[in-house]
């Protein structure tokens, strides 16, 4: 169970001096190795990126040939002070992310490594801006979306989940977390059989999936709707995508507080690790390598959705 790492990192990121900083010496407590922070700033103000990898018995960094999953925890915010006080809906992405960093180092640390490497990457900024949107009002960013796929995008990352809060919708009406199809180079694959085994076992439901379309796979700032920015890490990488999504049943802004159902998170957290114990294992795939040649030798490239 990861529910200590959940708190852990709940009660750290729910104030008003969260920083990287911190997030980054909790996770070196636990082993990490090798964790970087950098503050960032932009328009909307500054934030912090943290990287952290759990290297894996048979992982690329000691040479072996496990792929290497990346886990992106997408935000905008952990707050939106002085206009609101405390944790916010969106920062939920990082909480789960950082969570899950933890959980596998601590499993590390205890002799349960997994195969492959895991590259964890966010950011932590506790007073971001906010920002208009339908049907519930956004939270913004201290940067834009090309600077957070440049820091938390790593090349090594041969498969990516990217979990966001995704509460603001009224397309998936849902009280805990759904999937993406997976999304590759501009391409809207089939919904992995994998990973919807991987959300039966931590959930004990029925999966949920939630809808995605071709506006929202293309990059933020062409003045095209978008959902959110659950699978904008496509458009930084030719490696496949899939979005874990924290829904609820009413459209809940991301600039909400008291919205995080840390049950949720939990189990969204034992999601993340379950896929990463399978990807390194050659059990979980995120798509059919054969089938996606044969649709781009036949229909073309998509890449250009990317750009």
């Amino acid at each position: 169970m990861s529910w200590r790492h959940v708190l852990s990192l709940s009660e750290l990121l729910d104030a008003p001096d969260a920083s990287g900083a911190a997030a980054a010496a909790l996770l070196r407590g636990l082993g990490a190795t090798d964790v970087r922070v950098n503050p960032v700033r932009g328009d909307g103000g500054e934030t912090e990126f943290v990287r952290v990898a759990i290297p894996g018995t048979a992982g690329r960094s000691n040479g072996g040939t496990a792929p290497t999953l990346g886990i992106c925890g997408r935000l905008g915010g952990l707050g939106a002070r002085p206009q609101q006080i405390g944790f916010v809906s969106d920062g939920d992405g990082a909480l789960v992310a950082l969570s899950a960093a933890a959980k596998l180092l601590d499993m590390a640390a205890r002799g349960d490594r997994l195969p492959g490497d895991v590259i964890v990457a966010t950011h932590v900024d506790p007073d971001a801006p906010t920002r208009p949107h339908d049907p519930v009002p956004f939270m913004g960013s201290s940067v834009d979306m090309a600077v957070t796929n440049a820091y938390e995008v790593d090349p090594a990352m041969e498969a990516i989940l990217s979990v966001d809060t995704t509460r603001g919708n009224r397309v998936c009406n849902h009280r805990g977390f759904a999937i993406t199809p997976t999304i590759r180079q501009g391409w809207i694959l089939r919904v992995s059989e994998s990973l919807l085994d991987c959300v039966e076992r931590t959930t004990g439901l029925l999966p949920v999936v939630m809808p995605i379309t071709t506006q929202d796979i293309t990059p933020y700032g062409d003045d095209i709707y978008h959902v959110n920015s659950i699978v904008q890490p496509a458009t930084a990488t030719t490696a496949p995508v899939v979005g874990v999504a924290l829904t609820t049943v009413p459209a809940v802004a991301g600039s909400a507080t008291g919205a995080s159902d840390l049950q949720v998170v939990e189990s969204a957290v034992r999601f993340v690790i379950e896929v990463a114990k399978d990807y390194g294992r050659g059990i979980a795939r995120f798509h059919d390598e054969d089938e996606f040649d044969r649709l781009v030798a036949r229909y073309g490239s998509l890449s250009h959705l990317q750009t």
